[in-house]
């Protein structure tokens, strides 16, 4: 479990206080137990109401100077940020997410971008939602959990590749159901611990008498569902004792007529005149007949929870919850006459319907929101576990206190690298003119750039940092700082990683989200995360500069140090980028120096350098690249 308390939001796309969402209650009872035991809660929901967005926004402005402002006091209830005015559900819809309004990825990003998170925890991320903007713009370790078992045309077919990517962004997931794990993984494969919803405690059981069966249907799944059930219950025997209670919403189903006889035993209730609470407290038997299209899993673990009997449909995750039919009884999907035969014996076997209850005892016994919170603890701990230490070394920075600071460039690139053209006299040189004290030369796949630059560095007063760039398998790249023997190319980046390590050397993350360059995705970064000593939140030859703050975004969350190289092919973008710290002796002093560094960039374009390294790597002849370079050596030579 955390040792400490924990900065928490909680993101759900549902409106909040709509009755009828299971995400919302999910949200709801975790957070209010989270909160109970010490940690700091907000859940950030859209809302149909415009005095809670005003007050929101509101609030947002008045913490723009203290951002803790927005956070409860530790052990007080969560606090509800409603960043946005819902839009209406869809006609005929009750349970899918309404569309992200045009006026809340804005405030999402004001707010995640100043609130001091540990954890942003978001639900069913998939876009356009609210929990998807939250995910884009979040500063903190990301958990998202999904609910639904249920494919997204949209989100799985249409826009996978973009999905993909904004899912690529959580650093754990979970989902509710052993079979809405299965789906994402045929989508969108990674690890997703399966955690199961809890259910609220039942009210109070009825005492009645002995007599009717009663059975509850609540009008939750698609329409179909009702209108086969509604069939079902013709061909039930009108002479047997039983009664029937439909919440809906939605009222009768027009198409599904039925016999007066067995209408009679029919009655229609709305969520406003009977509670699903209520009803469970007086039910023997709950009917959930879903085709696949709108299945509702949630109504079974109540149902279970209140002592139930489930007659369910056999889809993946109603097996699942009634444990292959051990805490209740299946008939397969659209089959109405098993449906029908499976209600007349659960009306006339009342043992049955005992031994059913019995047998779920144990599962009851889970059902419970403190377990749940309980397994959400102890991701949120090994989240944080995996952070780097916010304190370094004091000794070493009362040491460096007293030393001048100098301007550094952590990656740039020789003529020893395959597609660079400059000498390393000049890139000396270069670097000597700009100003700057230290360069980390990181020519790619060989170090012998790095070796002629530190053996000629006296003459120019320039420190080298002998590094290499190195090119994974399939991994991208990773560079290595302060080593001292070449890396071969081609291994995995666990292997690259300890190879590095073994010479004593820091791990450098170059350009670690630009898709255009080859790089480690998400999952791999994951895997390395606590060898990484730094990583390069800036990179002037990224062509979008949102790859250069989603890395940015990264090294916040996992408090990775922060550094910044121009990337130089040429020597004129030498220095477009520096890194202002404590002069430093060796890779120990290097990183405490890093840790109160500031980096500052001066513009320049990215058109004209990629020109120029077009033209001297590939547009000159051999001959005359041969010939310039030795012009270029002379004039650097001759400033030395």
């Amino acid at each position: 479990m955390p040792t400490e308390r924990l900065a928490i939001a909680h993101v759900t796309s549902y409106p909040w206080g709509d009755r009828t969402r299971d995400v919302t209650t999910y949200v709801q009872r975790v957070s209010t137990e989270l909160a109970q035991r010490g940690h700091q809660v907000v859940i950030v929901a859209p809302s149909r109401s415009h005095d809670a967005v005003r007050e929101t926004r509101q609030a947002l402005r008045a913490a723009i100077e203290d951002p803790i402002l927005l956070l409860p006091e530790p052990g007080a209830p969560p606090r509800v940020l409603a960043v946005g005015d819902a839009m209406p559900d869809l006609p005929g819809s009750t349970r899918r997410a309404p569309a992200l309004p045009v006026d809340i990825s804005r405030t999402i990003e004001d707010l995640l971008t100043i609130l001091p998170l540990d954890v942003c925890h978001v639900h069913e991320p998939f876009a356009p939602s609210t929990s998807s903007a939250a995910l884009r713009h979040s500063r903190a370790l990301n958990v998202g959990t999904f609910h639904t078992p249920t494919e997204r045309l949209l989100s799985t077919q249409v826009a996978r590749k973009v999905v993909q990517l904004v899912l690529g962004r959580l650093d754990a997931r979970t989902a509710s159901y052993g079979a809405t794990r299965e789906l994402m993984q045929r989508y969108f494969p990674a690890d997703y611990r399966v955690l199961l919803p809890g259910a609220d405690a039942p009210a109070a059981r009825e005492s009645l008498p002995p007599g009717a069966t009663r059975i509850l249907f609540v009008d939750d799944e698609e329409r179909a569902a009702l209108r086969l059930f509604l069939r079902a219950l013709r061909r039930l025997d009108a002479v047997g004792d039983w009664e029937v209670t439909i919440i809906s919403s939605r009222g009768p189903s027009s198409s599904t007529p039925l016999r007066p006889d067995i209408e009679a035993r029919v009655r229609y209730v709305t969520p406003d005149e009977l509670s699903e609470a209520d009803a469970l407290a007086r039910a023997d038997v709950v009917i959930a007949a879903s085709e696949g299209a709108a299945p509702a899993p949630g109504l079974l673990l109540r149902a279970l929870r209140a002592g139930v009997v489930p007659l369910a449909s056999r889809l993946p995750v109603y097996e699942e919850v009634l444990g292959e039919g051990a805490h209740g009884m299946l008939f397969e999907p659209r089959d109405i006459d098993t449906l029908a035969a499976q209600l007349q014996r659960l009306i006339e076997d009342r043992e049955q319907r005992e031994r059913l209850a019995r047998a779920a005892i144990t599962m009851r016994e889970r059902l419970t929101w403190p377990r749940v919170t309980d397994e959400l603890e102890r991701l949120y701990a090994d989240l944080v576990a995996r952070r780097h230490p916010r304190a370094g070394n004091p000794e070493i920075a009362v040491r460096l206190r007293s030393r001048p600071r100098i301007d550094v460039d952590l990656h740039m690139h020789t003529d020893h690298s395959h597609d660079c053209a400059t000498p390393v006299e000049v890139l000396l040189a270069t670097a000597r003119d700009q100003g700057l004290g230290a360069i980390a030369v990181t020519d790619h796949n060989v170090i012998t750039g790095a070796y002629e630059a530190r053996e000629k560095a006296a003459k120019y007063g320039v420190k080298i940092i002998v590094a290499e760039e190195v090119k994974t398998a399939d991994q991208g790249e990773v560079i290595g700082l302060f080593i001292e023997e070449q890396i071969p190319r081609g291994m995995t980046l666990a292997q690259t990683v300890a190879e590095i390590k073994r010479q004593g050397g820091l791990v450098y993350v170059p350009h670690p989200f630009d898709r255009m360059h080859a790089v480690p995705d998400y999952e791999h970064l994951l895997g390395i995360v606590d060898d990484i000593d730094a990583i390069e939140v800036y990179n002037p030859r990224v062509a979008i500069g949102s790859f250069n703050e989603e890395a940015e975004r990264f090294a916040a969350k996992y408090r990775i140090l922060a550094g910044a190289g121009s990337d130089s092919h040429v020597a004129h973008g030498l220095g477009s980028v520096r890194v202002r710290m404590a002069d430093f002796d060796g890779p120990e002093e290097f990183l405490e120096a890093l840790r109160e560094a500031e980096i500052t960039t001066k513009p320049s374009s990215l058109l004209y350098v990629q020109a120029l390294k077009f033209l001297e790597t590939k547009a000159t002849p051999p001959a005359a690249r041969a010939a310039r370079r030795e012009r270029r050596v002379k004039r650097a030579t001759r400033k030395s």
